[in-house]
């Protein structure tokens, strides 16, 4: 296997917004090494989501090139085989999870594997592993939408790990936590980095999860303006720091709304 995950080499973005071209990604390049913990950092805005989309194959750019496990994901390949191959090899995790409603834990956390043609039995008894390595086993016969916020990501984090990807891609997975779950979802990903050697590449706006990076990329305005290696990733945070205001900001009102999730799931439990 390559020594690098993903290769952005000059990749531009624009898209036509009545009648003009309005560019969101502007001449970016880096690569993400096998076994990095990667975290893309910026204001709202700046282009992390859609470098995000056009890395794993869903935003074709218009122009430059991307790499992922070395394939050439825009040149000569299909839509059905870029989603082919996302499905082989990366697993997401979003800031809002999406359940099929009719289905518990562990059979969300299985239908991925269906859809790539596991047969049921071998697909469920994979989930029930992906669900003890995110410690949800308790959990699996609720429907999803019945656990709170912190607790539904840490399912969805199960569900990015059913296939055995090389890689968990997590925009802004943190984004509807309190400040606790948030923690308790990063240290997650930590120990998926660390322990199973999974690759992470997250996206944020909130840069006290800088501290769990070992690179951080820093955005603005479209372009890179910063890569940080774990040397100097203490003097950016204390930089960051020092610049509040400027749309890094941990937002503190996001704990009410975990508070009320909470209690709506008390009465439904009660």
């Amino acid at each position: 296997m390559s020594e690098y995950l993903f290769q952005v080499q000059q990749v531009s973005k624009s898209f036509h917004v009545a009648t003009a071209d309005v560019p969101v990604l502007k001449d970016i390049n880096f690569d993400v090494r096998v076994g990095d913990f990667l975290v893309i950092f910026g204001p709202s805005g700046c282009g992390k989501s859609t470098l995000l989309h056009t890395m794993l194959g869903l935003e074709e750019p218009t122009k430059g090139k991307v790499l992922f496990l070395g394939k050439n994901l825009y040149n000569g390949v299909t839509e059905d085989e870029r989603s082919d191959f996302r499905k082989q090899h990366a697993g997401m995790v979003y800031q809002q999870p999406n359940w099929i409603r009719s289905l518990t834990v562990l059979e969300n956390v299985a239908f991925p594997l269906l859809l790539l043609g596991e047969d049921q039995p071998e697909a469920l008894k994979k989930a029930d592993q992906a669900i003890a390595m995110v410690e949800m086993q308790e959990w699996s016969s609720y429907i999803p939408t019945e656990l709170s916020s912190g607790q539904q990501q840490r399912v969805s984090l199960a569900r990015a790990l059913v296939s055995n990807p090389e890689v968990i891609i997590a925009d802004e997975p943190t984004g509807n936590l309190d400040y606790e779950s948030g923690q308790e979802l990063m240290k997650l990903l930590t120990s998926l980095n660390t322990k199973a050697k999974k690759t992470v590449v997250m996206v944020t706006h909130d840069l006290e999860y800088l501290s769990f990076s070992k690179t951080a990329i820093r955005m603005f305005n479209g372009k890179i303006v910063g890569v940080f290696g774990e040397s100097d990733k203490d003097a950016l945070m204390s930089e960051i720091r020092g610049k509040r205001g400027n749309g890094f900001d941990h937002n503190p009102s996001n704990s009410e709304g975990t508070k009320e999730q909470k209690q709506a799931h008390d009465e439904t439990k009660s």
